[in-house]
C-alpha cells in the first residue's frame, strides 16, 4: 500500500515523476494559460514546436493553446491534426507526422506536444521518441484516462494487428500539464472510461484510496469539483510513485496493468474501437479480480466486485468466445517464454505478477464476464 503519508497537500498543485540518475519531470495540475511559464522552467526551448492532435480536440482546445503560446514569442508552429479513435494508433498516421515534422526544419531541440487524449499521447509520444532518435515531449492531456494515467511514465506506441502496443518505446515528457478545466467538454463515456482506471490506481496501491472512492462515487460521477480535483491528483500521485520505482517496468511496474491482459484481448478480437480503453478494462478487473479470489480466497471480492459495478460500462461480451479470447492474451507483451503473466490482487492496495496461471482459471474469469 502507497503509505498515506505521501498524499499531497490541497494546496500542492504539483507531482514529480523521480527518475534514476537525477532525472524528473513535473505533473502541473494548472491551467493551460500558465503553459509559457512551465515551458520556460522547464528548459523547453522556445521557437519552431509541434503540435499533434486529433481533429475532435483541436475543435475545443487547438486556438486556445496556440494562441497562448503565440503571445508568449512562440509563432511558427507546425500543425498536425489526426483523425480521432484508436485505428489512429498506427503506422499511417505515424507516417504522417514524421513527413510533416521532417519536411519542416526541425531539429532536436525541437518540442511536440501532445494535446489529446491517450491515442494521442501514445502516438504523439512515439513519434517524439523516434524522430531524430529523441525530441522534448510535453504533454497536455485532455481526457481523464490521460490526465491520471497515460500521460505519465513515458510509454509510447502503436498497435499492431495481433495485439495492442505491441510497437513502442518508453519516452519520458519533459513536461506534463493537466487542466483539469479541459476535462469539461469530456463525453460521459470517457469520463467513465478514465474513472477505470482511477479505480485500478486504489485496487493496486491505496486501499484507504480506494475508500475514499466507494465514499464520494456519487459525486465523483458527477464530476463534483472538489471531489474530482482530489481523486486526479491522487491517482496521478500513485501512477508517478510507481513509475519513480520501475521506469522500465521490469518488476513493480507491471501492476499497473492489472485487469490490462484481458481488456487488451477484449479489444482485439472484439475490434480496436468497438469498447473503449476504459471499458475494456473495467471488465478486464472484473475478470482480473474474479481469478484473484480463486487464488486468494480472503480477497474481499464481494466488495470489489460490487465496487467495480459501480462503473457504468457497457458490458456484454457475450458475442465472444472465451478460447478466442484466451488465445489472444498471449499475444500480450507480459507473455515470456510462453507464459502467460497475469496481474492478480492479494489483498485491496496489493497487486502481484503471477504466472502460475491455469487455463481453467483463466476461462473462469472469461465465462464470469460472459454471465454478465
Amino acid at each position: 500500500m502507497v503509505p498515506g503519508s505521501l498524499l499531497l497537500p490541497m494546496d500542492e498543485a504539483v507531482v514529480h515523476v523521480k527518475l534514476d540518475n537525477e532525472r524528473s519531470y513535473p505533473i502541473q495540475f494548472a491551467t493551460i494559460q500558465e503553459l509559457p511559464e512551465f515551458l520556460s522552467t522547464s528548459g523547453i526551448r522556445k521557437g519552431k514546436y509541434i503540435i499533434v492532435t486529433d481533429t475532435n480536440v483541436a475543435s475545443h482546445y487547438l486556438n486556445p493553446v496556440r494562441d497562448i503560446l503565440s503571445g508568449s514569442g512562440w509563432d511558427d508552429l507546425i500543425e498536425i491534426l489526426i483523425d480521432p479513435g484508436e485505428s489512429s494508433k498506427s503506422p499511417e498516421p505515424l507516417q504522417r507526422i514524421y513527413n510533416e515534422a521532417l519536411r519542416s526544419g526541425i531539429d532536436r531541440k525541437t518540442p511536440l506536444f501532445a494535446l489529446g487524449g491517450g491515442v494521442i499521447g501514445d502516438l504523439a509520444g512515439y513519434a517524439a521518441a523516434t524522430l531524430l532518435r529523441g525530441l522534448p515531449l510535453v504533454h497536455i492531456p485532455t481526457s481523464l484516462m490521460a490526465q491520471v494515467d497515460s500521460s505519465i511514465g513515458g510509454k509510447t506506441g502503436i498497435n499492431h494487428p495481433l495485439g495492442k502496443n505491441l510497437i513502442g518505446a518508453f519516452h519520458q515528457p519533459t513536461l506534463v500539464l493537466s487542466d483539469m478545466n479541459l476535462l469539461q467538454s469530456l463525453p460521459e463515456l470517457e469520463w467513465v472510461s478514465g474513472l477505470a482506471e482511477v479505480v485500478k490506481h486504489g485496487l493496486i496501491a491505496d486501499a484507504n484510496f480506494v475508500d475514499e472512492l466507494s465514499k464520494n462515487w456519487d459525486h465523483i460521477l458527477q464530476r463534483e469539483k472538489q471531489s474530482t480535483q482530489r481523486t486526479i491528483m491522487r491517482a496521478a500521485e500513485i501512477k508517478a510513485l510507481v513509475v519513480s520505482e520501475d521506469e522500465r517496468e521490469t518488476s513493480r511496474r507491471a501492476i499497473l496493468n492489472f485487469g490490462h491482459t484481458f481488456a487488451h484481448a477484449i479489444e482485439r478480437v472484439a475490434g480496436y474501437g468497438q469498447f473503449t480503453h476504459g471499458e475494456a478494462v473495467a471488465l478486464g478487473m472484473r475478470a482480473a479480480t474474479k481469478v484473484s479470489a480463486l487464488i486468494n480466497p480472503d480477497l474481499p471480492y464481494a466488495f470489489i466486485d460490487s465496487f467495480l459495478r459501480r462503473l457504468p460500462v457497457r458490458n456484454s461480451i457475450h458475442h465472444l468466445d472465451p478460447g478466442v479470447l484466451t488465445d489472444a492474451m498471449y499475444y500480450d507483451k507480459k507473455v515470456q517464454e510462453g507464459n502467460l503473466h497475469l496481474i492478480l490482487l492479494r489483498e485491496i492496495g496489493h497487486a502481484y505478477t503471477t504466472s502460475e496461471i491455469t487455463e481453467e482459471q483463466i476461462l473462469t474469469g472469461w465465462n464470469y464476464l460472459m454471465d454478465l
